[in-house]
């Protein structure tokens, strides 16, 4: 996975618990694809001064993973939710319709959770 996108999913997981101005920062940067001078120049700050809060962002939201783990368990999860679907689905023929919507709708909302 790059690392764009396991820094956006971390931010999905930790993003509450950033400041309004780090939250706002990484929006502009890893969301809305706003170069590092011009988010320095709407906010009228340096660059360098942007590249310093995106890096101890990064670092906090890599942190509170490395305590707490809950993007590695949520990953985990997903993929026993995919293992799992996968043995049913070979089930499918034995098993009576109606059960195996049951099975559907439970899977469906165990991933949504």
């Amino acid at each position: 996975m790059d690392k764009r996108l396991y820094v956006t999913i971390l931010y999905d997981f930790y993003g509450g618990l950033l400041t309004d101005k780090q939250k706002e920062i990484f929006e502009m940067y890893y969301l809305n694809d706003l170069s590092l001078s011009e988010i320095g120049a709407s906010g009228g700050v340096s660059r360098q001064a942007v590249s310093d809060l995106l890096r101890r962002t990064t670092k906090l939201l890599t942190d509170y993973e490395e305590r707490l783990g809950l993007a590695a368990r949520h990953t985990r999860l997903l993929d026993c939710i995919d293992k799992l679907a996968a043995q049913c689905n070979g089930l499918r023929e034995v098993m009576p319709a109606a059960a195996w919507h049951q099975i559907d709708e439970t899977l469906t909302e165990i991933r949504e959770l």
